[in-house]
């Protein structure tokens, strides 16, 4: 298996619109962060979890052709709302979106465009297909197993995923002992960590990393990152078998 952060950054993204400091200043490409979408690239499938904003942009400059299934965490904008780009990649067939019952209605809700009959031809839309999730339970997309890991995002359930010996949880406050009983004998793990200093709905770098402490995978990546973060302090700051990850980082993870 191989993943690639096609972005890790916050909301806002990095640079944020109308900020002069240091990091969004830096003209460090490793500072320069979309917001939060991963390719995994898997048994021949190529899935993709969150369509973020600048999904157009990342699939262009990961060099994606094909996609064969979307995960969606949560209804937030800044991991959502680039779903229209998923157009080039339905021309041939129909794209199955994967998400909670709460996800499913707010997209239909949200762009319902989609899902309705054109009025006329041209301005296409995406053709994809809405799939609801049991969150206790695994479920397969494109012959792949996926393991659903529901989290806490300040007092709202999104979910996180388990592909192999890979999990990926981005906006993050709380774990329980039922997901983090699905984290164990990990491989790699990407973790949200959204600043140093604590945040009512995301992880920070310190409790992050003592969660990674406790679950004790083979290697970790943070991400998620605010303008807060300079990628080179973090870099230096973090213990052994931590990373800060980066935009078009791609890891390689056994089977």
């Amino acid at each position: 298996m191989r993943i690639t952060l096609l972005g890790t950054g916050t909301s806002h993204g990095i640079p944020v619109a109308s900020c002069g400091c240091s990091v969004c200043t830096s003209e460090a490409e490793e500072n320069k962060r979309y917001r939060c979408s991963l390719w995994v690239e898997v048994k021949g499938s190529s899935l993709i979890i969150d369509t973020s904003p600048e999904f157009r942009l990342q699939t262009v400059r990961s060099g994606i052709r094909d996609v064969d299934g979307v995960l969606i965490t949560h209804a937030h904008a800044d991991h959502l709302h680039g779903i229209d780009d998923l157009r080039p990649f339905g021309w041939k067939k129909k794209i199955p979106i994967w998400a909670k019952q709460d996800v499913c209605d707010e997209v239909e809700a949200r762009f319902p465009y989609i899902f309705r009959a054109p009025l006329q031809e041209g301005g296409g839309t995406p053709d994809i297909s809405m799939n609801v999730i049991d969150p206790s339970r695994p479920f397969t997309v494109a012959g792949v197993t996926v393991t659903p890991l529901p989290v806490l995002h300040g007092k709202l359930e999104i979910m996180g995923y388990r592909i192999g010996s890979m999990a990926y949880i981005t906006d993050c406050s709380a774990i329980s002992p039922k997901t983090e009983s699905l984290l164990q004998n990990l491989d790699t793990i990407v973790l949200g960590a959204l600043r140093y200093k604590t945040h009512e709905t995301h992880f920070s770098i310190p409790e992050a990393l003592a969660f990674i402490k406790k679950i004790s995978p083979g290697r970790a990546y943070l991400t998620h990152f605010s303008h807060d973060v300079d990628h080179f302090q973090l870099k230096a700051d973090l213990p052994e078998g931590v990373e800060p990850a980066w935009d078009g980082l791609t890891i390689t993870i056994p089977d």
